[in-house]
């Protein structure tokens, strides 16, 4: 039906795939035999499982010394480093935006003037529009 092309080892196998056996209950097919497990030998030892261990790896951008001095550090120190590196990076946005602010009041007042002037110059007089008007 989708058009695959199956090659069989013999018409045995051919007529049972045509009457669509099963092969996993057909006894002497081959996955009847991997899934009862014959001819397989077996080990009497059980597989043994590795233990697992605990295993520190650096992150990027830190070492493992950097970390583990981070990790010994009282609480209070690390929550006033953590306030410190806040209020620095709160002080730079504001410093940014302030020097953004500057130049937008700057570029504000030319356009602002340059908007008035067309504006005065766009109030001439212009001709009656004839909308109204029927021929």
């Amino acid at each position: 039906t989708d058009g695959k092309i199956y090659n069989f080892v013999n018409k045995k196998s051919r007529n049972a795939y045509l009457m669509k056996k099963n092969p996993r209950k057909i006894a002497w097919t081959v996955l009847y035999r991997r899934k009862m497990k014959k001819g397989t030998e077996q080990d009497v030892s059980k597989k043994r499982t590795r233990k697992t261990t605990k295993f520190q790896r650096s992150i990027q951008g830190a070492t493992i010394e950097n970390i583990l001095t981070k990790r010994n550090q009282k609480p209070e120190v690390r929550k006033a480093q953590r306030e410190q590196d806040i209020r620095s990076q709160k002080e730079k946005l504001k410093a940014k935006k302030e020097a953004k602010q500057s130049t937008k009041k700057k570029t504000d007042t030319k356009a602002v003037r340059a908007a008035q002037k067309k504006i005065s110059k766009s109030h001439t007089k212009s001709k009656p529009t004839r909308s109204g008007v029927m021929m």
